[in-house]
């Protein structure tokens, strides 16, 4: 594996983990809130946003484009 893929998916298990860390402290204890009242939501959701984050807006390397004609 290479280390920005490493990075990539550590940001994705960090968000993760910060999602879980949203239900845990703030929560919702009605159970109306649809994201914080579901651990597996809030996880998922932090999770998804570490991977628009980690592969979509990082920047990685770029492939030599050469126009042969």
């Amino acid at each position: 594996m290479s280390n920005s893929l490493i990075f990539k998916l550590g940001v994705v298990v960090l968000l993760g983990a910060l999602g879980y860390l949203y239900y845990a402290l703030v929560g919702c204890q009605s159970g109306t809130c649809p994201i914080s009242s579901n651990p597996y939501i809030s996880t998922g959701y932090g999770a998804v946003i570490g991977a628009l984050i980690g592969f979509g807006i990082l920047p990685g390397k770029k492939r030599n484009q050469s126009n042969k004609e």
